[in-house]
């Protein structure tokens, strides 16, 4: 790296390190902290990998980034954290990623600006691009004046399925919970990142296997979006959830833990109960 470029600094999570076991690196959602949107998964998850989940910059337990950044030092940052985490002073680990929406965004990066080190992919709620420029640049000026507490409301209506509140408050609230405590810098640097992101035209370059996993009703990445991910790789495939929105793995973590390990290898019992 240049001494110029920026890469962030991110935190990880290793709730329970098992250097035997395929490494699964997680990724977040804008304005969430990998223990609320990952948790509910994690049981299912931890029995088959070395999971380690990690935070956006400003949130959760990462510190707030120095200036700007852009998704592929993001990308590159995360690759900086795991490595250092997996201690690969040698040959470097082989990965396997699941990302929900910039969390997805950063799983693209990594897939096409360091090929091979990605065993293969999970993209959940995410897109080649995701948003038009203007409203995320929009979104950043009105958190920088106003903080994180102005995107609430807006957020939780994109982030949930029908009733889900409703029906796991707990959830709910953790999530709104790392919104609230998300650093009001960063969260405008996350937007001015995703402004700039649009890879579409290089999709074909990812040979790498990829699961793209819809929500049916996601309204920021709806169906088409991840469509258009499964069919621009060269392994693709597409899993729609039901009744599920933005947050995936904490709307219907048996559901999406059961398709990570079935496409990562790890295959589990079906669940009796997506969500």
């Amino acid at each position: 790296m240049s001494a110029t470029t920026r890469v962030p600094t991110v935190a990880l999570t290793r709730p329970a390190p098992a250097p035997g076991r395929p490494a699964l690196v997680l990724g977040p959602s804008l304005g969430t902290s990998a223990a609320a949107l990952w948790g509910p998964c994690l049981p299912l998850l931890i029995e088959a990998f070395d999971v380690l989940a990690w935070d956006l910059p400003g949130h959760g337990r990462s510190p707030s980034a120095a200036a700007d950044f852009t998704m592929a030092q993001l990308a590159d940052g995360v690759l900086d954290a795991v490595d250092a985490a997996l201690e690969a002073g040698g040959e470097p680990v082989a990965l396997h990623y699941a990302g929900d929406s910039i969390g997805g965004a950063v799983g693209l990066h990594l897939l096409l600006d360091h090929p091979g080190r990605l065993v293969a992919a999970s993209l959940l709620c995410t897109g080649a691009r995701i948003g038009e420029p203007r409203s995320w640049l929009d979104r950043a000026g009105m958190v920088e004046r106003s903080g994180v507490g102005s995107v609430v409301d807006g957020s939780r209506q994109r982030w949930f399925g029908p009733g889900f509140p409703d029906r796991h408050p707990d959830r709910a609230d953790a999530l709104i919970a790392s919104l609230r405590a998300a650093d009001p810098a960063d969260y405008a640097r996350a937007c001015r990142a995703l402004a700039s992101f649009d890879v579409r035209d290089r999709l074909p370059g990812i040979g790498a296997p990829v699961l793209a996993v819809a929500g049916s009703h996601d309204q920021p990445t709806p169906v088409a979006s991840l469509r258009e991910i499964a069919d621009g790789v060269v392994n693709g495939r597409l899993e729609v959830l039901d009744g599920v929105a933005h947050l995936a793995p904490a709307e219907a973590p048996d559901a999406v833990a059961a398709l990570l390990r079935d496409h990562h290898g790890q295959r589990t019992r079906p669940p009796s109960n997506g969500r």
